[in-house]
Protein backbone atom coordinates (compact mmCIF):
# COMPACT_ATOMS: atom_id res chain seq x y z
CA UNK A 1 0.00 0.00 0.00
CA UNK A 2 1.45 3.56 -0.90
CA UNK A 3 2.22 5.88 1.80
CA UNK A 4 0.92 9.21 2.09
CA UNK A 5 4.19 10.68 0.59
CA UNK A 6 3.92 9.03 -2.26
CA UNK A 7 0.29 9.29 -2.66
CA UNK A 8 0.46 12.73 -2.65
CA UNK A 9 4.27 13.02 -4.65
CA UNK A 10 1.81 12.04 -7.76
CA UNK A 11 -0.01 15.44 -7.85
CA UNK A 12 3.56 17.52 -8.05
CA UNK A 13 4.81 14.48 -10.61
CA UNK A 14 1.83 15.58 -12.33
CA UNK A 15 2.44 19.00 -12.78
CA UNK A 16 6.43 19.12 -12.94
CA UNK A 17 6.62 18.39 -16.83
CA UNK A 18 6.18 20.88 -19.48
CA UNK A 19 4.27 18.22 -21.70
CA UNK A 20 1.74 17.86 -18.75
CA UNK A 21 1.43 21.16 -18.17
CA UNK A 22 0.34 22.05 -22.18
CA UNK A 23 -2.29 19.15 -21.46
CA UNK A 24 -3.68 20.54 -18.34
CA UNK A 25 -3.82 23.75 -20.45
CA UNK A 26 -5.89 21.96 -23.29
CA UNK A 27 -8.38 20.78 -20.75
CA UNK A 28 -8.92 23.95 -19.49
CA UNK A 29 -11.85 24.57 -22.51
CA UNK A 30 -13.43 21.27 -21.76
CA UNK A 31 -13.25 17.57 -22.05
CA UNK A 32 -11.26 16.56 -25.15
CA UNK A 33 -10.67 12.92 -26.82
CA UNK A 34 -7.23 11.15 -27.11
CA UNK A 35 -7.19 11.73 -30.60
CA UNK A 36 -7.49 15.65 -30.44
CA UNK A 37 -5.09 15.52 -28.14
CA UNK A 38 -2.38 13.82 -30.45
CA UNK A 39 -2.96 15.78 -33.07
CA UNK A 40 -2.88 19.27 -31.25
CA UNK A 41 0.57 18.35 -29.28
CA UNK A 42 1.77 16.55 -31.93
CA UNK A 43 2.54 13.84 -29.92
CA UNK A 44 2.71 9.58 -30.36
CA UNK A 45 -0.01 7.63 -29.02
CA UNK A 46 2.13 5.81 -26.27
CA UNK A 47 4.02 8.95 -25.32
CA UNK A 48 0.41 10.64 -24.86
CA UNK A 49 -0.53 7.27 -22.91
CA UNK A 50 2.50 7.89 -20.29
CA UNK A 51 1.57 11.46 -19.53
CA UNK A 52 -2.59 10.88 -19.05
CA UNK A 53 -1.88 8.35 -16.75
CA UNK A 54 0.47 10.03 -14.66
CA UNK A 55 -2.14 12.90 -15.03
CA UNK A 56 -5.09 10.69 -14.21
CA UNK A 57 -3.10 8.77 -11.57
CA UNK A 58 -3.08 11.96 -9.66
CA UNK A 59 -6.38 12.28 -9.55
CA UNK A 60 -6.44 16.06 -11.71
CA UNK A 61 -7.70 14.66 -14.56
CA UNK A 62 -10.31 11.90 -14.88
CA UNK A 63 -11.24 10.01 -18.17
CA UNK A 64 -14.14 8.21 -19.92
CA UNK A 65 -14.48 5.67 -22.52
CA UNK A 66 -16.41 6.05 -25.30
CA UNK A 67 -16.07 3.37 -28.48
CA UNK A 68 -12.94 2.82 -28.88
CA UNK A 69 -11.85 6.87 -28.17
CA UNK A 70 -11.07 7.82 -24.59
CA UNK A 71 -11.70 11.09 -23.21
CA UNK A 72 -9.86 12.98 -20.97
CA UNK A 73 -11.29 16.44 -18.72
CA UNK A 74 -10.36 18.40 -15.48
CA UNK A 75 -11.61 17.06 -11.92
CA UNK A 76 -12.75 19.40 -10.13
CA UNK A 77 -12.24 17.06 -6.92
CA UNK A 78 -8.58 16.27 -7.66
CA UNK A 79 -8.20 20.07 -8.14
CA UNK A 80 -9.27 20.78 -4.69
CA UNK A 81 -7.18 18.03 -3.39
CA UNK A 82 -4.42 19.40 -5.26
CA UNK A 83 -4.83 22.94 -3.81
CA UNK A 84 -5.56 21.47 -0.33
CA UNK A 85 -1.86 19.48 -0.42
CA UNK A 86 -0.03 22.37 -1.17
CA UNK A 87 -1.77 24.70 1.30
CA UNK A 88 -0.64 21.97 3.62
CA UNK A 89 2.55 21.52 2.59
CA UNK A 90 3.47 25.00 2.56
CA UNK A 91 1.68 26.69 5.55
CA UNK A 92 3.55 27.33 8.26
CA UNK A 93 2.96 25.07 11.22
CA UNK A 94 3.83 27.33 14.62
CA UNK A 95 4.02 24.30 17.07
CA UNK A 96 7.24 23.91 18.31
CA UNK A 97 7.84 20.10 18.46
CA UNK A 98 11.61 20.16 20.05
CA UNK A 99 14.05 21.71 21.74
CA UNK A 100 17.11 21.10 19.26
CA UNK A 101 19.67 23.46 19.49
CA UNK A 102 18.50 25.71 22.29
Amino acid sequence: MASAYEKNAKVFKALCDPRRLAILERLRTGEKCVCMLQEDMDIGQSGLSYHMKILCDSGIVESREEGKWTHYHLSEAGRESALLLLRQLTTPNTVQTSDCCK
